[in-house]
This record gives C-alpha cells, structure tokens and sequence, in this order.
C-alpha cells in the first residue's frame, strides 16, 4: 500500500510546499552553472529552420468551456516572456526561468491541467500546450534536450497539427521543466504568436548549416494493461541536407509512455498483456 504524502494527510500545508519547493528550485538552478537564456532579440534571425501551429480550444473535454477560454488568456501571457527569446551559443533553455515571473502584474486563470494522472482546474492550467510547442520546436534543431518529461495520461486525441505521438512535454513549476542546450555554434530564437485560433511556432537562427531536422515516431503500440491501455513509442530525430532533401541520419532520442484516457477509434490494434521492452 503507497505511503500518503504529508500534504495527503494534511492538505492545507499544500500551499506552504508549493512554496518551498518553487524557492528551493531556483535557488538550484542559480547554483547549477548553467547560463540560461535571457535576451530577446531585437528583430529575427534570418533563416528559419521550423514551423508549426495547433488550435487552442478542445470543446470535447467534458469541462465547461470557460476553462478553455482561460487556457488561451494563459497562454498569451506566458509567451510574452518566450517570444524572441535567443539561445546563443553554450546557454540553457528552460521554461521555467523565463516564464516564471508572466504572472507578476497580471495573474493567470484556472484553466485544465493534469495533477496526479488527473485532470482537474487549478491556476495557470494549460501552459502544457505551450512546452508542448516549444519542445516541438526544440525537436527540429541541433539543440540537445537535457529535460523532458511526457505526460503519464493523455486526456484527449491527437491535437490537429504536425506533431507525431510522444512529442508532448508537461510542466509543472517547481518540479518539472522544459531544458535544452545550445551546444553548437549556432544562435537559435524562438517565436510564439496568435492567430486565427491558434497557437504558432517558429524557430529561427542565425546562419543556414544545409541541414533540416524532422522527429519520426517508430513502433507506435497499444498494449491494455490491468489499469488501462498505454501507448508506446520510440521519437526519433532525422537529418537531411537542405541542398536535394537527403537523408543523411536517423537517430532514436526516446521512447515515451502514457496511459490513454480516451476510447481510441475502432480498429485500433490494441495487444493484451505486458508491453515488450
């Protein structure tokens, strides 16, 4: 039998452990050596390397529609602290560093998120879709991801957009984040905006390498367990030469995990059992 937390016993002490466990979070971020990203640029970059875009509002979560409303005030707010945003040479990204501080003169709204494999309302809910895009992003250079983490249940289908399976990445201030570091020679920069419904991605950099990168999702599996089904899936990063499109490399980043909280379509093969290794 699982050992309650404290703030299980005792759930009024939450707020006073979201505290510590935020100060003591960036107190080991601005002890750990790394230099984190914190210029906008004044303009972009030249060469654009990816772009992406995905519809903000899901009116199929059985949650009323406000929640979704909020999502999308949430996610304006935070990407005023990313939009711009340079990665030079040798600097760390992190999600946290740079939005911690969106909500200091205008405060967040609750929106969805997932507490505990559950989804529930709180503060600030669906920042995810915004790590989720960013880390799309990441994805598609040569910046070497140093922090991920998937969610452990997938609420709804697919979002409609480019990403493949196993390419979401929660937040959870204090917690969980979103790192990558800049380890080539290259400057990197960010662009978030808005537009009719969406949420848009770019990435752009400084100088063009004559490479592309794409992400593929290998062996994609539905295997039902005691306590669910789980979809399995190997990320993979591909290279090409921008000159002819040739592929010169595929190399495997991942394999992600999750339990599907929805029905999938019919004909989904689904295999009983334990899932292979």
């Amino acid at each position: 039998m699982r050992r309650k937390r404290v703030t299980e016993v005792l759930p009024f002490l939450l707020p006073l452990r979201r505290w510590q466990r935020k100060r003591w979070y960036y107190r080991r971020m601005a002890r750990d050596g790394n230099r984190y990203a914190g210029t906008v640029g004044e303009g972009e970059l030249p060469v654009e390397l990816f772009r992406s875009a995905c519809p903000m509002i899901n009116a199929d979560t059985g949650f009323d529609i406000r929640y979704q409303e909020n999502k999308v005030f949430n996610l304006k707010l935070a990407a005023r602290r990313l939009d711009g945003l340079l990665i030079r040479p040798g600097e760390v990204f992190s999600f946290w560093d740079r939005v911690r501080y969106a909500d200091r003169d205008t405060p967040y709204r609750e929106g969805l998120a997932e507490v505990n494999g559950r989804l529930t309302t709180q503060y600030g809910g669906g920042l995810c879709m915004l790590s989720n895009l960013l880390f799309w992003l990441i994805l598609h250079t040569p910046m070497t991801v140093v922090e991920r983490w998937g969610h452990d249940v997938k609420d709804f289908p697919e979002p409609d957009s480019d990403a493949v399976s196993g390419t979401d990445a929660t937040v959870a201030e204090g917690w969980l984040d979103l790192k990558a570091r800049n380890d080539t020679g290259m400057v990197f920069q960010v662009r978030i905006g808005f537009e009719d419904g969406n949420i848009t991605g770019r990435v752009l950099a400084d100088r063009d390498e004559g490479l592309r990168y794409g992400v593929i999702a290998r062996n994609l599996r539905y295997t039902r367990r005691e306590d669910g089904i789980y979809e399995t899936v190997t990320v993979c990063r591909t290279i090409r030469r921008a000159s002819d499109g040739q592929q010169t490399e595929e190399r495997p980043l991942y394999r992600n995990r999750c339990r599907i909280g929805y029905a999938l379509p019919e004909g989904t093969e689904i295999t009983e059992g334990r899932e292979e290794t």
